[in-house]
């Protein structure tokens, strides 16, 4: 049961990556350096004071970027990719029990690949933002983001179970949206 918690936090934490890639980070250091969470082995370093730091640091220089418009697409360039690494490490950090190279394939397929399919939405969602808006309206999906990502990080914690349910529904949400966004709206037959 144990080792289902804990991969089911991972994937809590790789959503939240998908959103913001250092606010997971960020709460996993914290958490580890309170002793709230047990990291794996080879992890200990997250719960150090220059890891908190570098993550407190770089948790602060997202959230500012993603508020200037413009400043905020070419990021995504950038978190993308990121994101994917910060999903699998967190992901990585918090599965515990179970053989090296079984928690590497969950950690890069499932904590890597949520982490990048909610940042590839994300990213959708803020160039359709840009188009209409002219990128006025890109703070409000930057704040809505950081919601989504703070939530998703503590809801993880402290239920890990209820958060891969939500995620499998927002991935669902994606894959139907994405769909719609392809193909059209599929055509009401009588």
């Amino acid at each position: 049961m144990e080792t289902a918690v804990s991969i089911a936090l991972g994937i809590g934490l790789s959503a939240a990556a998908g959103f913001r890639i250092f606010v997971p980070l960020l709460a996993l250091s914290i958490a580890g350096m309170t002793g709230f969470l047990e990291l794996s082995d080879g992890f200990a370093w997250i719960a150090s004071v220059p890891a908190l730091v570098a993550f407190g640091t770089a948790t602060v220089m997202e959230i500012a970027a993603y508020y200037i418009p413009w400043v905020d697409n070419i990021l995504d360039t950038i978190a993308t990719p990121a994101a994917v690494i910060a999903g699998t490490v967190a992901s990585a950090s918090v599965i515990a029990d179970i053989p090296p190279l079984i928690k590497w394939i969950l950690a890069l397929i499932g904590g890597g690949g949520i982490a990048g399919l909610i940042q590839g939405a994300t990213v959708l969602v803020r160039a359709k933002s840009s188009v209409v808006t002219a990128g006025i309206g890109n703070p409000v999906i930057a704040t809505a983001e950081l919601g989504g990502s703070v939530f998703t990080t503590v809801l993880s914690m402290l239920a890990p179970v209820i958060t891969v349910l939500l995620v499998i529904l927002l991935c669902g949400l994606v894959f139907a949206s994405a769909r719609r966004l392809l193909f059209g709206r599929p055509v009401l037959r009588r």
